[in-house]
């Protein structure tokens, strides 16, 4: 059978209109800002076990600098927000599996990390510290250096890589609860606890028997942590930090839930 130059023409048009479809960028999708203003809603990671950057009131709400900050986020986006709760070794899993739209997690931004993920400018600045009972011989992390020390620290966190570093030679108990950490040196199964300055000056000055040391080891970006692939959402989210950080805002939860003035520098990118 023979076919006419005509339809052979259309044939060639519509394979020819296929092939230009097939490697041509989809605009379809425009990315995931307009999936969360489509929604209504943006799910935010947050840690709860650890104040005052997270935690729970007495009704199980969250509440903490972190949950505040992921508030101002949803208000700035126009759109309700959505905790889930998470932890040091689940954060990055779900938002590479999309079960969260962002992390807002006292999450250090590092180049490790940024291999699999995007992060925002920061939005706060923090350290390692070690946390020890008031009668501790422990004075520096060399002095945890010894098969004899244990060192209470989360999975995958910047305190378990500096042990790791800085003191190979002691036992590490992990645990993924600040609480959980503290209860260990208060009850002397562990002779150092290893986390974010914000975090052990917080918990110091609260308690009779613990003592923060003076040395922080490190200075650390605090990020939105972002899944890869949509730069204008890590853009955004860049721009919101620097309103956050311009407007007086971050200074002011920081002296809301700490109760006392920030001593690093709030610095504005833009």
């Amino acid at each position: 059978m023979k076919i006419s130059c005509s339809l052979k023409k259309m044939w060639l048009l519509f394979l020819l209109f296929a092939f230009v479809l097939s490697i041509a960028p989809s605009t379809a999708h425009a990315g995931k800002i307009d999936d969360i203003l489509k929604t209504g809603t943006i799910r935010i990671g947050v840690g709860l076990t650890g104040p005052p950057s997270g935690g729970r009131d007495a009704s199980g709400n969250p509440i903490g600098y972190d949950p505040d900050v992921a508030r101002l986020v949803g208000e700035a986006l126009g759109v309700d927000v959505e905790f889930v709760e998470v932890t040091g070794q689940n954060r990055i899993p779900m938002l590479l599996s999309d079960k969260i739209d962002i992390i807002l997690c006292t999450m250090t931004g590092n180049t490790e990390r940024a291999k699999t993920m995007n992060f925002s400018i920061p939005y706060l600045r923090a350290g390692v510290k070690i946390l020890v009972r008031k009668d501790s011989s422990v004075k520096d992390i060399t002095d945890l250096d010894d098969p004899s020390k244990k060192a209470s620290v989360g999975r995958g966190t910047t305190g378990e890589l500096l042990m790791k570093k800085l003191a190979p030679k002691a036992e590490l108990l992990y645990s993924e609860e600040v609480t959980s950490q503290v209860l260990m040196v208060k009850q002397r199964k562990a002779d150092a606890a290893l986390e974010d300055s914000i975090l052990i000056d917080y918990i110091a000055s609260r308690d009779d028997e613990l003592l923060s040391l003076p040395k922080q080891y490190t200075s650390d970006p605090l990020c939105i942590g972002v899944a890869k692939g949509d730069l204008d959402f890590v853009r955004w989210l860049d721009m919101f930090v620097s309103n956050f950080i311009s407007s007086g805002q971050q200074s002011e939860l920081y002296k809301k839930w700490w109760g006392v003035e920030y001593t690093g520098d709030f610095v504005t990118p833009w």
